[in-house]
């Protein structure tokens, strides 16, 4: 049975990381600083820290609720039937419809900077399993020859060229490809792979 400190306790942390997450989709992760959000949760600075460690942990909080929207943007995109290749497409498009819908809540989840010796938690790289999971299904059908760590490398390395051609396709100054052209990169790139 939870306490009375236990239940006031875990709703701060829960207000904290609403108003982590409603600053970060607004404001971007740079602009994310403790005495605001104590402000947006209502409590004494101080207080943060007794519910969490840092600023860090409460960011990864709101990483994992991204994640786990993440995967299920990805996960209902597809309904298995599909070929694989198409189904790679698919679920690249719902990976770019996502970043592009919730573009700092995506971005903080690879711009988080975390310290050489601080571990990345269990939790986390398990959200980020779960979202390769989806792409090493249909990749294991187009190259079934594949061992299980050739099958992990090409799965890592698709994301990559996908996350890579979503990241740089938002940052339209960069990389000069109009948003509209975005989508139909990837579907160009991926449709290569079922020819290789």
């Amino acid at each position: 049975m939870s306490t009375k400190s236990q239940i006031r306790r875990e709703q701060l942390r829960d207000k904290l990381v609403e108003a982590a997450e409603s600053r970060i989709g607004r404001d971007g992760l740079s602009d994310l600083r403790a005495r605001d959000l104590a402000k947006d949760a209502g409590c004494a600075l101080g207080a943060i820290y007794n519910v969490f460690d840092d600023l860090n942990a409460i960011v990864m909080a709101v990483n994992g609720r991204t994640f786990r929207r993440l995967g299920q943007a990805v996960g209902t995109s597809f309904d298995g039937s599909e070929p694989p290749v198409q189904r790679l497409i698919v679920m690249s498009t719902a990976y770019l419809r996502f970043a592009d819908g919730n573009t700092n809540l995506w971005r903080a989840l690879f711009d988080l900077k975390m310290a050489d010796d601080e571990a990345v938690p269990d939790w986390y790289r398990d959200a980020l399993k779960g979202l390769f999971s989806y792409i090493a299904e249909p990749v294991g059908q187009l190259f079934p020859d594949l061992d299980r760590v050739e099958l992990d490398l090409m799965t890592r390395a698709l994301f990559s060229s996908v996350h890579g051609i979503v990241t740089l396709g938002l940052e339209n100054r960069i990389s000069g490809v109009p948003p509209e052209q975005i989508e139909k990169m990837i579907t160009q790139v991926l449709s290569r792979i079922g020819n290789s």
